[in-house]
């Protein structure tokens, strides 16, 4: 009885070695799509031409993360200003030098789940997250 425990316990942590870095390498490379996609977003919003980040550009985006592999209903966007103008209307850009802040975030869709094999409990609702923040180069 005692062999078939140790031998449960050695599988259970085998199989937890050869699999978890499969599972933290498409974490990372999911992370690092995100970010790039939050960088491009507002490179292209806070441009002279734009000075905003509207639905179109946003659905836009959600449709080239989704060539990646990303469920789009499953992104969440949100963007705003450094003076909490709204930053997604295509009537009022934002002026130069105000700052144009975007988050995108994604579930981890069960990618944490082989951690409960060593007693590790995933958060319920976590989620990855990118963004950052860029001044407006748009001029009147």
């Amino acid at each position: 009885m005692k062999q078939l425990l140790v031998f449960l316990l050695f599988a259970g942590m085998f199989c937890w070695l050869m699999f978890s870095p499969v599972y933290k390498h498409v974490l990372v490379l999911r992370q690092a799509l995100l970010q790039q996609e939050a960088d491009y977003l507002l490179e292209v919003g806070a441009s002279g031409r734009y000075g905003y980040i509207d639905e179109t550009l946003i659905e836009a985006s959600k449709t080239r993360l989704a060539e990646s592999g990303f469920e789009p209903e499953k992104l969440v966007y949100a963007v705003g200003a450094s003076s909490g103008a709204e930053a997604g209307d295509a009537s009022a850009p934002l002026a130069r030098g105000e700052g144009l802040k975007l988050t995108i975030r994604y579930p981890y869709d069960g990618l944490l789940n082989i951690d409960r094999l060593i007693g590790l409990e995933p958060e319920a609702g976590a989620m990855l997250s990118a963004g950052g923040m860029k001044m407006s180069e748009y001029v009147p």
